[in-house]
């Protein structure tokens, strides 16, 4: 059985021929993964804003040709390094990933667990993911291991078959494991962990998951902020340039001021 033929345009804001691929389906307890993937979507993408080459995105077809699309999976994140094809162009015009249009795999896959789909992530999608060339496959839990066998597990691709990555926990409470391909260290903890922590959480995350998953930069020693983290910083360094310029001013004023009241003494 093939599929539905999708259609193909040259477009000015398609120069790449592109296949304009269908909208997969939503699982019926979707808006329960939606605050975790947005949060690791807005994340990856300020990490990565300065890379013109780099892709985040997800929730499209990832497929090996576009024919195949409504027979693939859709992940629910997906980052693709040294690509030749402007990301905007791929996320915008194509609804997805063909790897046989854009020329390689995704370097980077992650699924966030649900009710609905939790049996085919560990079992199906992870055969699929290796057989595209997927170089890692990682899989959150945002109940603790109700619907995955972990709440945190990651594969990374070795002679065209997946083996496991460490993911250990320590005596914080944290869970976590590396990434090669990201550079980053994913973590995840429970809510109790997450409140004695710190972590920057929304009511809508808390609601939909007691686990939470953040990055971690091993060079910054840091989380990875998420857009309205970054905001806020670049808010903050902002207000302090502009105090210290406003006391640097005030100090050349009085200077200034001085000099001119010398000047009057001496005459």
């Amino acid at each position: 059985m093939t599929t539905k033929p999708t259609k193909t345009t040259r477009l000015d804001g398609n120069p790449y021929g592109l296949t304009e691929l269908p909208d997969p389906p939503k699982p019926p307890d979707a808006m329960h993964q939606r605050p975790h993937i947005a949060r690791m979507d807005q994340v990856l993408r300020a990490h990565f804003v300065h890379r013109h080459d780099v892709l985040v995105s997800g929730e499209g077809y990832l497929c090996d040709v576009a024919g195949n699309a409504r027979r693939s999976p859709n992940p629910d994140l997906i980052v693709s390094f040294d690509l030749d094809i402007p990301p905007s162009v791929i996320e915008s015009v194509a609804n997805g990933y063909t790897i046989s249009e854009v020329g390689k795999p995704p370097e980077f896959v992650l699924e966030v667990a649900s009710e609905t789909t939790a049996r085919r992530d560990e079992t199906v999608k992870r055969d699929t993911y290796a057989s595209l060339g997927v170089s890692e496959y990682w899989r959150f839990d945002r109940t603790g291991g109700r619907y995955y066998v972990a709440t945190l597990a990651g594969d990374r691709l070795v002679d065209a078959a997946y083996q496991s990555i460490p993911v250990a926990s320590d005596a914080d409470g944290v869970i976590r494991g590396y990434s090669p391909a990201l550079g980053l260290e994913l973590h995840t903890a429970d809510r109790q962990t997450v409140e004695r922590l710190g972590w920057p959480i929304t009511e809508w995350e808390l609601r939909m998951g007691d686990w939470q998953l953040r990055f971690w930069d091993p060079v910054a020693e840091a989380y990875v902020p998420d857009l309205l983290d970054a905001l806020e910083t670049l808010a903050a360094e902002r207000a302090e340039l502009t105090t210290e310029r406003t006391a640097r001013l005030a100090a050349e004023e009085e200077v200034r001021r001085l000099r001119e009241a010398l000047q009057r003494h001496q005459t």
